[in-house]
């Protein structure tokens, strides 16, 4: 994908995170339907649970399905990293978080650009790493460490083999709540809540488990059939009305980069409102750390509401209600030891010469991993229909088609969350292959455009990801498609594809730097 902007990537610059993810486009589709727009379970209104609630029971079990037995509490991590932030300190400095940029600070501590530059040795104002320290002035910001507690296991912020039999819509139905009836357009398709929610899951590769216990814990929307506000409100307080696609989408978002950005990125910490630093603890997981990068951005958060929102007697209650012990799901490695990469062919017809035109960037929305490289094939820019056919890079199963994506599974299981799963992007409507169709290397998948989510142009977007975790393409696992490795250059979009002694240069044109023939 190449917008009509660059989001920053969260290792090294990162400006205003915080744009409608509605605009971003990298999309996992439905994996119960090619193009609709209704949830796939309204039969399971038929089997709905008549039984009182009972606080010892989570809804999940009371509605039929068996949740995993666990006792005790986790363990802390090993220390990720050093902290030396004092408890409580006061210091005369600001820790850039996602989305600072030093035009926002210098109107947010009543100076200019020109002086931040000055007190901190700056050469360029759009070189910020999330983390860096900067000296203010006239404004003393507490600084803090956030609580050990853990919230959830990695496995159940991500898409991955944890959910694996879950059906999000056939619960949101049992259980009858409002987010069932509710209906919005995205993307100029009529779509009803539980829809929504699964397009969100897919598109993010976010546990649609955890997606539900925000919704529920926002807004009540997922057991309540007349709440007390039908106007949705996950925390985003930006400009516009985003609808529940909006502020959802916002939501994993937010939970991806607080899962990435420590993972992989250097994300230490973030800004609270405007006068605090949260550092994260050092021993707690990176699935914790995105629930509490997401509490930290809600509108009109302070400090201890945050603090309450991600101790025992917040968050965690909510979930649990729903589906038990977030701990009872985890699965461990997602990464095992020794993973390798697959071998891949390049993604178009033999003979055929396309251009690289993006570099490692999100894999979808400005939060996850740069798991992402963009293609053009030859003909006129902007969006123009392509008679040019995407070909599928390896074997495997068709496991989602729609909303612009081909998913493919690589491991047989019919599930993208285990194993490898190879995500093609942009593919346009018309002959697009359908749902659980077995392809061969090579096979035709559909025509790159620019539909699903944002793009101005015709292209192909592509990104891997194992156990629903989207890997990096300029990290230990490069892609290697036709013998071509990538790799990045520090910046978003910016990398390169090398074999042998051959190099290309990802750039937004059509030119010899970055032709690639197949």
């Amino acid at each position: 994908m190449r917008p009509g902007w660059r989001f920053t990537r969260i290792l090294y610059r990162l400006p205003l995170v915080f744009i409608l993810p509605a605009l971003v486009g990298c999309v996992r589709p439905s994996p119960t339907s090619s193009d609709t727009g209704q949830s796939q379970s309204v039969e399971a209104a038929e089997t709905r649970s008549e039984d009182t609630p009972s606080p010892d029971r989570p809804l999940i079990e009371q509605l039929g399905t068996a949740v995993p037995a666990y006792s005790g509490r986790p363990t802390a991590d090993a220390a990720h990293y050093d902290t030396t932030v004092p408890e409580g300190g006061a210091l005369g400095n600001h820790t850039v978080a996602a989305g600072d940029t030093l035009g926002l600070l210098a109107q947010r501590y009543s100076t200019t650009v020109e002086q931040l530059m000055s007190l901190n040795g700056l050469t360029d104002p759009d070189l910020l790493q999330v983390g860096q320290t900067l000296q203010v002035p006239g404004v003393d910001i507490q600084k803090v460490v956030g609580p050990d507690f853990k919230i959830i296991p990695d496995s159940e912020l991500l898409y991955g083999p944890g959910a694996k039999g879950f059906d999000a819509g056939a619960f949101l139905v049992k259980l009858g709540g409002y987010v069932t009836s509710y209906h919005e357009e995205v993307e100029g398709q009529s779509m009803d809540g539980p829809a929504i929610l699964q397009l969100v899951a897919d598109r993010h590769s976010v546990n649609p488990r955890l997606l539900i216990a925000i919704v529920e814990h926002q807004t009540g929307w997922i057991t309540r059939p007349s709440p007390p506000s039908t106007t949705i409100n996950l925390g985003y307080s930006g400009t516009g009305s985003p609808g529940f696609y909006g502020q959802l989408s916002w939501a994993a978002n937010l939970l991806n980069l607080g899962f990435y950005g420590r993972a992989e990125g250097g994300l230490r910490g973030f800004n609270l409102g405007d006068d605090t630093q949260i550092a994260f603890s050092p021993i707690i997981n990176d699935g914790t750390a995105g629930v509490q990068r997401y509490f930290g951005a809600v509108n009109d958060v302070t400090y201890d509401t945050w603090q309450q929102t991600v101790g025992a007697e917040g968050f965690l209650l909510t979930f649990t209600r729903l589906f038990g012990n977030p701990f009872a799901y985890t699965f461990e490695p997602l990464l095992p030891a020794g993973l390798d990469a697959p071998p891949m062919e390049l993604p178009w017809d033999a003979d055929e010469t396309w251009y690289f035109t993006g570099g490692p960037h999100g894999a979808w929305n400005s939060g996850s991993a740069w798991g992402a490289l963009d293609f053009v094939p030859p003909g006129e820019a902007g969006c123009v229909q392509s008679e040019a056919w995407v070909t599928s890079m390896t074997d495997g199963v068709v496991v989602r088609s729609g909303h612009g994506a081909v998913v493919i599974d690589m491991d047989g299981d019919n599930y993208a969350g285990t194993g490898w799963a190879i995500t093609y992007m942009h593919l346009e409507t018309r002959d697009r292959i359908a749902l659980g169709t077995a392809v061969k290397t090579g096979d035709h998948l559909g025509h790159p455009s620019c539909e699903g989510g944002f793009s101005n142009g015709t292209h192909l977007h592509i990104t891997r990801s194992y156990n629903g975790r989207w890997i990096s393409a300029d990290g230990d696992l490069p892609f290697v498609m036709s013998g071509w490795v990538s790799s990045g250059a520090g910046a978003e979009y910016d990398g390169y594809l090398t074999r042998g002694a051959a190099s290309r240069v990802a750039c937004v044109c059509r030119e010899e730097v970055n032709a690639i023939n197949r």
